[in-house]
């Protein structure tokens, strides 16, 4: 059994990314451009809802199986189960600060936002860099090539459609052939058809409205 785990990695460098961005892009924001903050604020919810998808799949279909399968090393998935409740209790506290600081643009909610979001980061750096070093290897051990897909299908199932275009071209901004080759394999040919017709102008617009 051996499964190829790269996707994942791909869309850790999507987080990673955002989760960077988003600091600055907040950072960047003129006390009092609500319309501004809500521009960023809509694009943070984007990217809230992709990472809880993207954890929630792990949490409901990669965990159970590895716990099941593993003596020795189930420490390392039981540290990945508390790696994401302390992401969550980060995006938590977000959910409330980005609201905030939506409704006004007022210097002191930005900047109570912008160190929400640093703290989120850095607990979600920690995470990302120990899931690829020590959970991927387990993982393409010991999980089949159809449990691995299931990732994909939860994400895919629980994205409302035109979210789930941005987060395709999220992921596809800085892939390179080999890389947009293994996403894009991965979707059934209609959907395929309509990411190259829509989803990719959708996608361009999107970001040249959050990053101006």
């Amino acid at each position: 059994m051996s499964v190829d785990t790269q996707d994942m990695e791909i869309v850790h460098r999507v987080l990673r990314r955002e989760s960077r961005l988003l600091m600055e892009l907040v950072a960047a924001v003129t006390p009092g451009d609500t319309a501004r903050a809500k521009v960023i604020a809509d694009h943070f919810r984007v990217y809230r809802l992709g990472l809880r998808n993207h954890h929630e799949g792990e949490d409901e279909l990669l965990w159970p199986p590895l716990l099941s399968r593993v003596d020795l090393e189930a420490d390392i998935v039981l540290r990945m189960q508390a790696q994401h409740e302390r992401i969550a209790a980060t995006l938590t506290r977000l959910d409330a600060a980005v609201p905030a600081w939506e409704a006004t643009a007022g210097a002191d909610e930005r900047d109570t936002l912008v160190a929400a979001l640093s703290e989120h980061r850095s607990v979600l750096l920690e995470h990302l860099d120990d899931e690829e070093a020590t959970l991927l290897p387990l993982a393409a051990k010991h999980i089949t090539q159809q449990e691995w897909a299931s990732l994909g299908d939860h994400l895919v199932n629980n994205t409302p459609k035109l979210t789930l275009l941005t987060l395709f071209g999220a992921v596809l901004e800085d892939a390179n052939p080999a890389e947009r080759a293994i996403v894009l394999g991965g979707l059934p040919a209609p959907v395929r058809v309509i990411w190259h017709v829509v989803g990719r102008h959708r996608y361009a617009r999107h970001i040249r409205r959050v990053r101006g």
